[in-house]
């Protein structure tokens, strides 16, 4: 969802593996999207998407020229429970047919550390557009053992209220505040 391609940009950079330019994927297998909301006080919920069409662009000579586009298909979410995710899906929350997407772009990424940055970025959700930042630790940077291509991985984390984009239904009793996990591996393509 936000700068991962910025986050990336900026690992790369500081331990000098990055090409100028060069264009990142996440992987979709090893890059999770994990969100979790109060249920009535008992419970965290959680719910699951998968990362969809994304580009990562990477400048080594000018990190702040790098950027990160993701688009994460709402038809992805995975509640652990098909009637769940029907609930989920539909009017009262994430309207999946009238809004079939989520998608982030990159705006700013802030040093907070070593290894640590603030990533702040645009996130359009439920037809909303608002900034959010996303806490990112990079965990690795370096060669793939098994693909030999240059390879990024990082944890990333946000909180937002979901009220902010328009979803109020079950207010709230279904908490407001939803905390968002990113697990993300990515590797030159």
């Amino acid at each position: 969802m936000k700068s991962f391609v910025r986050v990336l940009a900026v690992a790369l950079l500081a331990s000098g593996a990055a090409v100028a330019a060069e264009t990142y994927k996440l992987d979709p297998v090893h890059t999770q999207i994990t969100f979790y909301v109060n249920h009535l006080g008992f419970s965290n919920s959680s719910g699951r998407f998968h990362v969809g069409d994304n580009q990562l662009q990477l400048d080594e000579k000018d990190w702040s020229k790098s950027s990160v586009q993701v688009t994460i298909p709402l038809s992805t979410l995975d509640m652990g429970n098909a009637t769940w995710k029907e609930h989920v899906s539909g009017a009262r929350f994430f309207e999946v047919e009238k809004f079939p997407t989520m998608t982030f772009k990159s705006t700013q990424v802030e040093a907070a550390g070593a290894n640590q940055f603030k990533v702040t970025g645009d996130l359009n959700l439920h037809g909303v557009t608002k900034p959010v930042v996303l806490d990112v630790k990079v965990n690795k940077v370096g060669a793939h053992p098994m693909s030999r291509k240059p390879a990024a991985g990082f944890s990333a984390s946000a909180k937002l209220k979901r009220s902010e984009f328009g979803m109020t239904q079950m207010l709230p009793m279904i908490g407001d505040e939803v905390e968002i996990r990113i697990e993300a591996e990515a590797s030159a393509s």
